[in-house]
């Protein structure tokens, strides 16, 4: 029989992909790799803990050798929607693939948009089109700091980023006219997210985004495995920023970070030393947003080797009845062209005191394996999917 456990705890390395999907060539990602390319680049890395729990045997990684006889279970698995945007993953993981991916906009937004999101603002705007989030000040930063007028731009994801220096337009405005995007879009321009990205300084090269960024999100189109995590009156804290990609809805609890990725293990650790029964969230998206779109394989590399000497404290802080989920929501190989994510595997590592070693999960056809997984084993529902029997049978 498959024992019930307490509670579980996910950690989305965020964009930290295991190698290009069979269709990568569709979303024009041949050859990406998040953690084998940058071990590549760097000339190894080294990540000895998550090595023992199988990363190296789900992709050639220089410096993470197959391990023979790991400390739990690992695999990977193919995103079974359509895209390879931070929501779209993120919902798979927890139970829901889209059928029809959300559409992007490569030539910006309509003038319509434009026009009602004006009006209803009382501010101009600029830009209105893709480019990196740092590009993007250095070109209008000035200009927005002498008119006023909202910074918009896109990217090859399906989200309307709305810059704001702090300075210049107060963040109350910003969220403000956030939730106003939100509401033209889900009318006229569907998007998955609508980001308020804030910034101080002056002049080019001195802009810099601050700490109070704020994802404003679509729901899901049906019920979550977090949804029925709280039906059954377990919790389900998040952490960093995962409630806001699923627009709160699901959460018991939401500890948002406002530093770095260390902000987000600190809130992990502390969650981990309370006495919850259910689901513990965590996104940690320095690796994505620092790193992978600002295309710096050395930071990201950095990044994962400290994290990598953290994971010792979370796993030891796991009582005899939970277990450890390290996973990612796509890749964004930052040895890759553009500043874009990238059609990835994502890792499957699961950890826990109690369950079998070495056990092989293979390729698993959707993220939602993790959801049917989870569920199984916190509420003993059996669905399609689950690998529980795998980690105790």
């Amino acid at each position: 029989m498959i024992p019930r456990i307490e509670r579980a705890t996910i950690v989305v390395l965020d964009s930290a992909g295991v190698g290009a999907l069979p269709d990568a060539a569709d979303f024009g990602d041949v050859g990406s790799n998040t953690f084998g390319n940058i071990a590549k680049h760097c000339d190894g890395i080294s990540l000895p803990n998550m090595q023992k729990l199988g990363l190296g045997n789900l992709t050639d990684i220089k410096g993470v050798e197959p391990t023979k006889n790991t400390l739990g279970a690992y695999g990977k698995a193919a995103e079974a929607s359509k895209g390879k945007d931070t929501t779209t993953g993120h919902w798979e993981i927890a139970g829901v693939a889209i059928d029809k991916p959300f559409p992007t906009y490569s030539n910006g937004f309509s003038d319509e948009v434009i026009r009602v999101f004006e009006e209803r603002t009382g501010r101009k705007v600029m830009a209105n089109k893709p480019a990196s989030g740092t590009a993007i000040l250095d070109e209008y930063g000035e200009e927005q700091m002498k008119t006023g007028n909202w910074i918009l731009y896109t990217s090859a994801d399906p989200v309307f980023q709305l810059a704001a220096h702090e300075e210049v337009i107060p963040l109350e405005e910003l969220y403000k006219a956030c939730e106003i995007a939100l509401e033209i879009c889900t009318e006229l321009a569907p998007v998955a997210r609508v980001i308020a990205r804030p910034y101080l300084g002056s002049g080019e090269g001195n802009f810099a985004r601050t700490i109070n960024r704020h994802d404003y999100s679509v729901l899901p189109p049906r019920a979550t495995l977090l949804d029925r995590l709280l039906e059954n009156k377990l919790d389900v804290i998040g952490i960093g920023k995962t409630s806001d990609i699923f627009a709160g809805q699901g959460f018991s609890d939401s500890r948002g970070t406002n530093k770095d990725n260390n902000d987000g293990v600190a809130k992990t650790l502390k969650a981990l030393k309370e006495d919850t029964k259910g689901l513990i969230f965590t996104n940690l998206v320095d690796f994505d947003m620092t790193y992978g779109h600002r295309r710096n394989p050395e930071g990201y590399k950095a990044a994962l080797e400290e994290f990598d000497q953290q994971l010792p404290e979370i796993q030891s802080l796991l009582k005899e009845d939970e277990i450890l989920i390290l996973t990612a929501d796509h890749g964004c190989d930052p040895t890759y062209k553009g500043t874009d994510h990238t059609r990835e595997y994502i890792p499957i590592l699961v950890y826990g005191k109690n369950i079998k070693t070495n056990i092989n999960l293979g390729t698993r056809t959707t993220f939602a394996d993790i959801a049917a997984t989870i569920e199984e084993l916190l509420l003993g529902t059996q669905s399609e999917g689950s690998f529980a029997k795998d980690l105790y049978l």
